[in-house]
């Protein structure tokens, strides 16, 4: 992928051996009372990753996976789209984590407009991302990448902390010229 600028930090694409780092990150700085991380379902996905099902862009410093975003293609979303669009594969985004050491610097939003990228490469012309309502910090990085949000409802049972709903977010490829990756 490409290196950051003056920082000596790198994208690239996650592959198996980058697994058990990606495990320990998304666990190690990604939990907090506002994500859903089902340990089955996290493992679910980094075995589609390895199998290339899924896929994901990380952030190294040197060797150090400073952050990642995992991805993929999905129907899941169908009913937000227009009738005609329905059962077209769109954009998921499942995963974005940075280090605590390294928030706020930017990095979620550099990755995920990569990941958006890569999505566009992958012919998602929509992609999906969700938060917990109240994720201050995920709703800012979303919104720095492009998205906007479409729907909020009650989730109780992956949002059990504060207004527990879910807010679903939306990056249209035609909405923008594409994203780019400063």
């Amino acid at each position: 992928m490409s290196a950051a600028p003056g920082t000596g930090i790198r994208l690239a694409a996650a592959g198996p051996h980058d697994l058990p780092a990606l495990h320990q990150l998304i666990f190690d700085h990604g939990a907090n009372i506002w994500n859903y991380l089902p340990e089955v379902g996290i493992r679910e996905h980094l075995q589609d990753i390895a199998q290339g099902r899924a896929h994901g862009v990380l952030a190294l410093d040197q060797e150090q996976l400073i952050g990642a975003v995992t991805f993929g293609l999905s129907t899941d979303f169908d009913r937000y789209l227009p009738e005609q669009a329905r059962g077209t594969p769109q954009g998921y985004v499942s995963e974005a984590v940075v280090r605590r050491d390294r928030t706020g610097q930017g990095w979620g939003t550099r990755l995920l407009r990569q990941a958006l990228v890569e999505l566009g490469k992958l012919g998602a012309e929509v992609v999906f991302i969700d938060r917990h309502e109240e994720n201050l910090a995920s709703a800012g990085m979303m919104r720095a990448a492009g998205f906007v949000e479409m729907d909020t409802y009650a989730d109780p049972r992956q949002r059990p902390h504060g207004s527990g709903r879910t807010t679903v977010c939306c990056f249209s490829f035609s909405a923008k010229s594409g994203p780019s990756v400063p």
